[in-house]
Formats: structure tokens, C-alpha cells, sequence
């Protein structure tokens, strides 16, 4: 199918402390550390054979950035050491990064994406977005999304950019995000108080942009069934968490995943080998809200779609884990992980992956979300 959006192409040479959502706990950071580290040995820089698909999925690798050179933030910044190497990898492996909107768009239509297609978003709008982050991807010609929440901004919180920041941003192209109003844990407030998060938020926007975001990113990437209805509710077309995996169109538009980058998981190796994912796209999934408020360790399952081929290697991890979380195989392409021990309260995480044609890998992710007492 032609494709009729905007590809930034880039090619071989250049062209003229809160609560985070990085994997918390320290078993489930040597465990995905591991998981990448020996996984990224396989992965060759420069292009490299795609695997096969049926072409009635399109997907693309959304990345996701809070802080840069704020060190003292390390759960949620990269250095400019580390960015500086995203950039240039970006430039030198084959890359087509494209606009969020134009990628959710392309979902949408079921418009088959190039492959390697990746989205760069920015959670929280601090002030080294504005004053590090925006020049250095201006200069590359790159685009992104910035996911804003209202309240820090009016506030004027320290080390948060402004609304003339922010408006100077967007003249020049870049896309805005909600982010909600207070960037509440939203599983947590009232419905009526989920409900005005968003509105509120988007009422801001209006006043001071012009204009309300049409995409989302939960706070924390926390977010079930009930938040997922209120940003549909709400107006929005797509919305994003903080769980690992390629996004594509055969899922869920209100659950996309993001791979989150801070200074611990932002090694070039790790970024060329998310960035050269593929999708596994599963369907019947369970437990279907994944804000556990009972059933805690859930029973969690999936099937895997007809046309992925050989299943034999399939991996999952969970963040409760003391090694590769148990995987029982249930008929052809059924699969439920079983579970050691309940999660914490907060987030908890399991993430599937496959390896695929090219030395390249497949992923899914669950996020869970865990009400505290």
C-alpha cells in the first residue's frame, strides 16, 4: 500500500525524583540488564533483513525520554554523552523517524509503515527538554512529542519549562501532548477526578496553545480499563504507557508501550536493539485490566498470532521473578506465564520476547499497576 505521510529519512551520513517508570527493583534490573546486554550481542549495526509478516500489521518503536544532563536524576535522565550516541545511531542505522501523529495515523488507516520506523517522545517537560533535548534534535531535523502536564507548568514549578516555552516549541513544529493536569497516580483518584484530569489539562492547552492535544501519555504509565475508557471519553485518539514493546496497529490504541531510556538502560547497544524490534502481536489477553485490585499474582496469558511462525524460543521475565518466569505452553500458540509471588504494590511488569528472522527480536509487555493499602 503506498504510503502517503511524511518520512524523515535519515541515512548513512547527516543530514544539512518522582516515581519513574524505569524497571524498579533490583532483581528485575539485573534480570532485563542480562536480557539486553546478551541479546544485544546478536544484534549487527546497519540494516539488516526484515522479518515477514502477513502486511496486515504496521508497527513502529516509540522511545521515551524525561531528563537530559540532569544527573542527579538518574531514574529518569540521560546524559548528553548517552543522547549524543542515540543521535548518531539514529543516523547511521537505518532509521525513518517519523512524527507520533503521522505513526498513529498510519495505525489507524492499517497504512504499512517502512520498517525500522521509530517515534522519539518526552514525558514531563523539565527544562533541559527546552534547553538541551530541543536544540541538539532540532539541529538532526528529528521530530517529537512532548507530553506535558498543566498543573507543573501554571505553577511554575522550578526547572519546568513555561507556556511561552512551550509555545515557541510548538510554532517550530513539535507535536504536544497531554499528560493530565497534577500527573496524579490515575488508578488511584475518584472517576470524577479522572475525568477533570484530563478535561482540566485540556482546557489549559486550549487557552494557551490554541488547541487540545489528540494524544496521551498516563502519568507513570499507570492506566487500566477505566483509564483507558476516560481517555476515549475524553477525546483522544491514542495513548501511551511506559511498558516495553513495538507498538502496532493490530492492538489496543489507548495501551501503547514506549521503551523507556534513563542513564542505567541507555547504552547504544540497547537502543539499537529496541529500535530493531519487531512486534509479537497476541490477542485474548488476561487478565484484561491490568490495575490488579484482586487476583494478585494475575493469571496472565496470551495467544500468538497465527502467522509469527516458530514459537519454540519465547521468553518472558516478570518483575517479582528470581530468573525467566515459568512460560506454559497451552496448544499451538496459547501461552500463560505462571507467577512465583503477588507483585509489590505499584508496578510490576512482564515482559515476552521472541527472537525473529535477521538476529532481530520480538516484544510484548504488560505493565501492572498494584493499589497500595
Amino acid at each position: 500500500m503506498h504510503y502517503r505521510h511524511k518520512i524523515f529519512r535519515v541515512h548513512a551520513q547527516p543530514q544539512p525524583q518522582k516515581r519513574s517508570g524505569h524497571l524498579t527493583g533490583k532483581i528485575l534490573r539485573g534480570l532485563v540488564a542480562a536480557l539486553f546486554l546478551t541479546i544485544a550481542t546478536l544484534i549487527p549495526k546497519g540494516p539488516v533483513r526484515a522479518a515477514q509478516t502477513n502486511g496486515m500489521i504496521t508497527s513502529a518503536v516509540i522511545f521515551m525520554y524525561h531528563r537530559f544532563g540532569e544527573s542527579q536524576y538518574p531514574s529518569t535522565n540521560v546524559t548528553i554523552e548517552q543522547f549524543e550516541a542515540h543521535l548518531s545511531e539514529i543516523k547511521s542505522g537505518g532509521y525513518n523517524v517519523m512524527p507520533l501523529p503521522d505513526i498513529i495515523a498510519a495505525f489507524r488507516r492499517k497504512e504499512q509503515l517502512p520498517d525500522r520506523t521509530i517515534g522519539l517522545t518526552i514525558d514531563d517537560a523539565f527544562l533541559s527538554v527546552h534547553d538541551k533535548a530541543w536544540p541538539m534534535l532540532a539541529k538532526a531535523g528529528l521530530p517529537f512529542t512532548l507530553f506535558a502536564a498543566t498543573d507543573a507548568i501554571d505553577s511554575k514549578r522550578p526547572n519546568h519549562i513555561s507556556w511561552a516555552q512551550l509555545r515557541a516549541m510548538t510554532a517550530t513544529g513539535v507535536t504536544i501532548g497531554n499528560h493530565s493536569g497534577s500527573h496524579a497516580h490515575l488508578p488511584d483518584v475518584t472517576p470524577a477526578q479522572l475525568a477533570d484530569e484530563l478535561k482540566r489539562a485540556n482546557e489549559r492547552f486550549r487557552a494557551e496553545l490554541g488547541f487540545a492535544p489528540t494524544l496521551l501519555a498516563y502519568p507513570y504509565g499507570e492506566f487500566g480499563l477505566r483509564e483507558k475508557k476516560a481517555a476515549r471519553a475524553a477525546g483522544f485518539i491514542a495513548a501511551f504507557g511506559q511498558h516495553s514493546g513495538v507498538a502496532h496497529s493490530g492492538e489496543d490504541l489507548f495501551g501503547l508501550p514506549r521503551f523507556t531510556l534513563n542513564q542505567r538502560f541507555s547504552g547504544v547497544e540497547r537502543f539499537r536493539l529496541a529500535g530493531n524490534g519487531l512486534p509479537l502481536p497476541v490477542s485474548d489477553v488476561l487478565p484484561a485490566d491490568t490495575v490488579l485490585r484482586t487476583h494478585n499474582p494475575p493469571d496472565f496469558g496470551f495467544t500468538v498470532a497465527a502467522d509469527i511462525g516458530a514459537l519454540n524460543n519465547l521468553a518472558c521475565f516478570a518483575s517479582n521473578q528470581s530468573g525467566a518466569a515459568q512460560l506454559e505452553r497451552l496448544g499451538a500458540r496459547r501461552f500463560e506465564v505462571r507467577l512465583e509471588k503477588p507483585f509489590a504494590n505499584g508496578r510490576g511488569r512482564i515482559n515476552c520476547t521472541l527472537r525473529a528472522d535477521g538476529n532481530r527480536w520480538r516484544w510484548f509487555g504488560t505493565q501492572f499497576y498494584i493499589p497500595g493499602p
